[in-house]
């Protein structure tokens, strides 16, 4: 009986099993001590028949008598097979099993796995065994991860890593840019925000008329920005803004002591990297381009692939920079940006990285 108070003092209270092992060695210790059924039953708050149960099963020199099956757990039904076809099941489109839903539920599994290995699950036990395995319930993402051709993104890094250097070792010869559009609108841009927590910052969330187009490029070398504002993105814009880029290139030409008539043959040439948006390939507008832009050679990103286009890091610190901002009026948005974007106002973290998602892109 020594050793059984010893073993109940060691036992730790607040395992479910080991509470209640203690709870039998304590009926056991009350019933030596001479205490009756009744009192015993009425100091530890349970019934009588259980007291009587483990009076007659409980073994003080036996510790394993007072154990009982429950303790070893439930019946596992699920098998390691089970569970290795569920996970396999995962990764697998309905479709091609057979069934006409697009998407998998816990309920769907449970009776798509029953018919495949006999072993009947509900839909609750599905989903705990996929949350023990780490699988969550999430949205899925649009994304055109598909349409992206990895040989050809390879080629133009390459490409572009090759004018890079020459700009690199003579600048007077090359200027790399980085061209994009991009738009702001009246609504609300909801970005995160500190609040006190259970709460939330409540901004304007109604479509608002107006909006702002955007059109231009950033230097390579100096960071340097040139951004025209303009009513609609089309081909005759682009080849508009597009000139008024140029005369600002020989602007800074003849700034530096140069003849503006010999920018053509002695200026550095211009690689302008752009999307493939529909208005930038126009022959008519490439043709003008061409001949009344010499100096400019345009170089097109491999389809979907905006991480390679450093402007839109711009972009994105420009509409991170104007969120959760209510403006009363487009003309009010419109001076906000052009300080932003043409004055230098906007200060921008360069060493950040621009992560493709497949349908956009994101800073990382």
């Amino acid at each position: 009986m020594a050793f059984l108070i010893s073993f109940y003092y060691h036992l730790k209270p607040r395992r479910p099993k080991n509470g209640d092992i203690r709870e039998r060695i304590l009926i056991l210790l009350l019933l030596n001590d001479g205490k009756t059924q009744a009192k015993i039953a009425e100091f530890l708050g349970c019934s009588v028949n259980k007291v009587s149960h483990w009076c007659l099963k409980g073994d003080p020199d036996n510790l394993e008598t007072l154990t009982d099956a429950r303790m070893s757990g439930n019946h596992r039904k699920a098998t390691d097979k089970y569970i290795e076809i569920l996970l396999e099941t995962i990764d697998k489109e309905p479709q091609d099993l057979g069934y006409e839903f697009g998407r998998w539920t816990a309920q769907r599994l449970a009776i798509y796995l029953e018919e495949s290995t006999g072993i009947k699950l509900s839909g609750a036990q599905v989903r705990r065994i996929l949350k023990q395995k780490k699988y969550v319930y999430l949205w899925a993402k649009y994304s055109l991860e598909s349409k992206i051709n990895p040989d050809k993104r390879t080629a133009f890094k390459e490409k572009i890593s090759k004018f890079l250097k020459i700009k690199k070792s003579t600048p007077e010869r090359l200027q790399v840019w980085f061209w994009d559009e991009s738009g702001f609108s009246l609504r609300v841009t909801r970005r995160k925000n500190w609040c006190k927590k259970g709460s939330r910052k409540k901004v304007r969330g109604d479509r608002r008329k107006g909006r702002i187009n955007v059109m231009g490029g950033l230097r390579y070398s100096d960071k340097k920005r040139f951004v025209e504002f303009l009513n609609k993105g089309n081909s005759y814009n682009f080849y508009r803004v597009l000139k008024i880029f140029y005369q600002e290139l020989i602007n800074e030409w003849v700034s530096a002591g140069n003849q503006a008539s010999e920018f053509a043959k002695k200026g550095a040439k211009i690689v302008i990297i752009l999307d493939n948006a529909s208005f930038h390939k126009k022959e008519e507008y490439l043709e003008k381009i061409e001949t009344e832009l010499p100096n400019i050679h345009l170089e097109f990103l491999p389809e979907y692939s905006p991480d390679y286009n450093l402007i839109e890091l711009v972009w994105h610190s420009t509409k991170k920079y104007i969120a959760n901002r209510l403006f009363t009026s487009i003309e009010e948005l419109e001076y906000l940006l052009h300080r932003l974007l043409n004055e230098g106002e906007l200060i921008i973290k360069w060493g950040r990285k621009i992560k493709n998602k497949g349908n956009g892109c994101i800073t990382v």
